[in-house]
């Protein structure tokens, strides 16, 4: 019994760690939760960090998609009392025990990124709504979940957390836009309609791309209008402040790291190519970043 313990305080440990270490502007935030909260929440965020680095850390797309559809396999195992030897899988499973969260938030996340990684680099998204609902998908369930955890059951705070997942989940493919192209996956996230009304739209020996070589004008407006609409969810998240009930608002905080990044995009004129964007925690001061995490919090406020 004593080494199962042990064992599960490890994988608690490496779950802090993997999120300290790839998702350093979201750990701030889970430091203002909770005890309880917080340790279900880096489970959760750590799971998050496993499936969306998946493809980016393997050398083929072929093993970023097993480990992928492993994940997958894994939630099933999870539900089904198998044990998994894997610290992150380890830490996720005392947390659907002890908070009983819903299976269907987990395998909608990691079956969105299954069916990103499936895509064909000259697939593009239709429209800006597809992008948002892979937002939804794969960054507002990780949401809905640590509200789950904290015994948080509130419709306000659902919807909230929902305009704050797109928010959040469009600006990150909006900033991984330069590593995207240098992965040959040439402005995959910029999807046609927007592509078309601001001439980015190639179309060569059959098939169609977005072009990212210009980086002025026509791509900063196309940044600009997608980053319009992750604006008016963080405003329609904000309207709802009122509504959500205060032990909710810790688990929203990361809509602080979203503003900044926006703000962020407004400094550099939205050219996602400036190296500004990457400097600090998402283009500010570290130190700044985290006394704005922390008034948010001490202020009861997202």
């Amino acid at each position: 019994m004593k080494g199962a313990s042990t064992t599960l305080r490890s994988a608690f440990s490496f779950c802090v760690q993997q999120v300290r270490t790839y998702d350093y502007h979201h750990y701030l935030c889970l430091l203002e939760l909770p005890p309880d909260t917080r340790k279900a929440a880096f489970a959760l965020r750590a799971f998050n960090v496993e499936t969306s680095k998946a493809m980016d850390v393997a050398s083929d797309p072929r093993i970023g998609l097993m480990r992928l559809i492993w994940w997958q396999e894994a939630i099933d195992k999870i539900y089904s009392s198998k044990s998994i030897e894997q610290p992150v899988a380890q830490a996720l499973a005392s947390v659907i025990s002890d908070h009983k969260i819903s299976k269907g938030w987990l395998k909608r996340s990691v079956e969105a990124r299954i069916n990103d990684a499936r895509r064909d680099p000259n697939d593009i998204p239709n429209s800006i709504s597809e992008l948002e609902k892979y937002a939804e998908d794969t960054v507002s369930t990780l949401l809905y979940t640590t509200l789950q955890s904290g015994g948080i059951r509130s419709t306000a705070a659902d919807h909230a957390a929902s305009h704050i997942g797109k928010a959040s989940g469009l600006l990150l493919l909006l900033r991984s836009l330069p590593y995207h192209a240098s992965k040959s996956r040439q402005g995959s996230y910029i999807p046609i309609e927007v592509a078309l009304k601001h001439g980015l739209l190639v179309k060569e020996g059959g098939r169609s791309y977005v072009q990212l070589e210009s980086r002025e004008g026509s791509l900063s407006d196309a940044v600009f209008e997608m980053a319009s609409v992750a604006n008016a969810h963080l405003e329609k998240a904000r309207q709802l402040a009122g509504t959500v009930p205060v032990e909710a608002r810790p688990v929203l905080l990361p809509s602080v790291p979203a503003k900044v990044l926006l703000d962020t995009l407004r400094k550099v004129e939205f050219n996602v190519f400036d190296p500004r964007l990457s400097r600090g925690i998402l283009g500010v001061p570290p130190l700044w970043y985290q006394m704005k995490v922390k008034w948010h919090s001490w202020r009861r406020k997202y």
